[in-house]
């Protein structure tokens, strides 16, 4: 579209994940379908395969492009009873223990707990397990008042001064243990 008065040019997919693509919308209609229609997940050779594109690297454009579009910010924050864990991502290395961190992730979970099913989810990468990382993660993934589940993890005793119920639940017989214990 061009403007006659101030000469300003727009076009109808300005400002989407479509914007500059010279591939037709209905290629990434396409996408979106195969996209969400996946059960266990889509990857980009597999959105490369099934539309015809040229190039992995289109694909893994496109595929990114879509996930940041499906991500709603200010979405509802989850209730009820909710489980929060920290966990490391990335594998096991070699020369490590368990909580070796090498090249790993820690990573932040809630998850929204429905009877004997899993409801919705938050994941968020943290700096440390320390009540300054985790308990702002928590603010924001959980509605104030919700039933918070933790592991006997210290970190998380200020969880009722911030409005939170908060059940601790030591899974296997693990026992409640200190910073310094675990930390080791």
């Amino acid at each position: 579209m061009h403007c006659r008065g101030c000469e300003h040019q727009v076009s109808i997919t300005a400002g989407t994940i479509f914007h500059g693509t010279r591939s037709s919308l209905r290629l990434w209609f396409q996408a979106m379908w195969w996209v969400t229609a996946q059960k266990n997940g889509a990857s980009a050779l597999g959105l490369q395969r099934i539309l015809g594109l040229g190039s992995y690297e289109t694909a893994w454009t496109w595929l990114h492009k879509l996930r940041r579009a499906m991500v709603r910010p200010g979405r509802d924050r989850l209730s009820g009873d909710v489980e929060v864990y920290e966990t490391f991502v990335g594998g096991l290395e070699a020369g490590g223990g368990r909580r070796h961190i090498g090249k790993k992730v820690l990573i932040a979970i809630a998850v929204e707990i429905r009877g004997t099913a899993l409801g919705r989810i938050r994941v968020k990468p943290i700096r440390d397990s320390s009540a300054e990382s985790l308990l702002p993660f928590v603010r924001e993934a959980v509605t104030p008042g919700s039933q918070v589940i933790t592991d006997g993890w210290p970190s998380y005793l200020g969880l009722p001064a911030a409005g939170y119920v908060h059940k601790r639940q030591v899974i296997r017989g693990g026992g409640e243990r200190s910073c310094q214990e675990v930390c080791k």
